[in-house]
């Protein structure tokens, strides 16, 4: 094992930092405000009375949240190594923001926020009903993150430290021009470079953003409903998530340093890993229906465990066992929350 100080800053991630207002709700709910579960959207004017409304209505939690943000964390919670793991993405000047740095810092995570003046710090409405969620984000704050930030040297030292990098989808829709710095930095640099496929609606309408930084990423990952919106978007005519999954890794790459691999998790099913051409699958662990809290930080919590293995150059068995494990334990548990130490050998 090499001494810990080899992995400071390791794993760089950028996304939106939010705060979740999570809250088990009703059919009702859901209908009124027009939501799917099993979905991320983007707030629309309907959807702003809706966290007002969730407070006062049911049972509200607020958690540090925010896509990337949640798997940065989880990969620094498997690491156990200070300081193993940095983020940046634009928060406000406001108790939220400060309430979000003070749980990020305390996870361990190297945090280097842009602090907006004007807007508040982003929120997620996570409205849950029967253990599956559904996610709207207020994005505000964090929509305002610009690549002049990234381009200080106290920030571009944090990439240029790093040896592998996660960005969420979400990310595509505030600062492709810092994406662009990010992943052509790790092609030129033989590091490695990764994304999330994250929402339907990044496949559908950030396509061409989307398309634009494929060539860069090492490892694709997302769930069966993206894949399968992927495919349909791109005209591929098929449902088999497999056969999807093979599709996406076998996309033109920007360099040959490494071949792509692709890593979709199904939910209860097995996990999909497509590279060179062929499929494996890796059965989750089972959990029993009334063991589930939420859903919510599943997929992030797979990439942060996946991500805590791939950057000890473990296999890709122990990389989808460390994601199993950590998603395992934060959908017992409320949004994307751990306990104090993991227990994964």
């Amino acid at each position: 094992m090499a001494s810990s100080n080899n992995y400071d800053g390791i794993l760089l991630g950028m996304g939106n930092p939010l705060l979740d207002i999570s809250a088990v709700v009703d059919e009702a709910f859901l209908t009124k405000y027009d939501v799917k579960l099993n979905n991320a959207i983007l707030a629309e004017e309907k959807h702003l009375p809706m966290y007002d409304e969730m407070s006062s209505k049911f049972n509200v939690e607020y958690i540090a949240g925010g896509a990337t943000q949640n798997s940065i964390k989880v990969a620094q919670w498997m690491l156990q190594i200070p300081g193993a793991t940095s983020y940046m993405g634009s928060i406000g000047k406001d108790k939220y923001g400060e309430a979000m740095k003070k749980d990020a810092t305390a996870a361990g995570v190297n945090v280097h926020y842009y602090e907006d003046e004007s807007a508040p710090t982003g929120t997620c409405g996570v409205c849950v009903v029967g253990g599956e969620r559904s996610l709207i984000a207020n994005l505000s704050a964090a929509n305002c993150y610009k690549v002049e930030h990234l381009k200080k040297p106290e920030n571009w030292a944090l990439v240029e430290k790093a040896k592998f990098y996660y960005i969420a989808g979400f990310f595509l829709t505030v600062s492709p021009e810092s994406i662009q710095l990010v992943s052509e930095h790790a092609a030129a640099n033989n590091k490695v470079f990764t994304m999330n496929l994250s929402a339907p609606f990044i496949c559908e309408f950030f396509k061409d953003a989307q398309e634009k930084f494929l060539p860069y990423m090492d490892f694709v990952f997302g769930n069966e409903t993206e894949a399968r919106t992927f495919s349909k978007v791109h005209g591929w005519e098929t449902e088999d998530v497999e056969q999807i999954a093979i599709k996406i890794s076998q996309l033109p790459k920007a360099t040959g340093t490494y071949k792509r691999t692709t890593v979709i998790t199904q939910g209860a099913d097995p996990v999909v890993v497509a590279e060179d051409g062929k499929v494996t699958k890796y059965p989750v662990i089972p959990l029993s229906k009334e063991k589930l809290v939420d859903t919510n930080g599943a997929g992030d919590a797979f990439v942060g465990g996946f991500m805590s293995q791939l950057v000890k150059e473990k296999s890709i068995e122990e990389c989808v066992k460390a994601g199993c494990y950590a998603s395992n334990v934060v959908i017992q548990r409320s949004g994307c929350t751990y306990p104090e130490k993991p227990d994964f050998n």
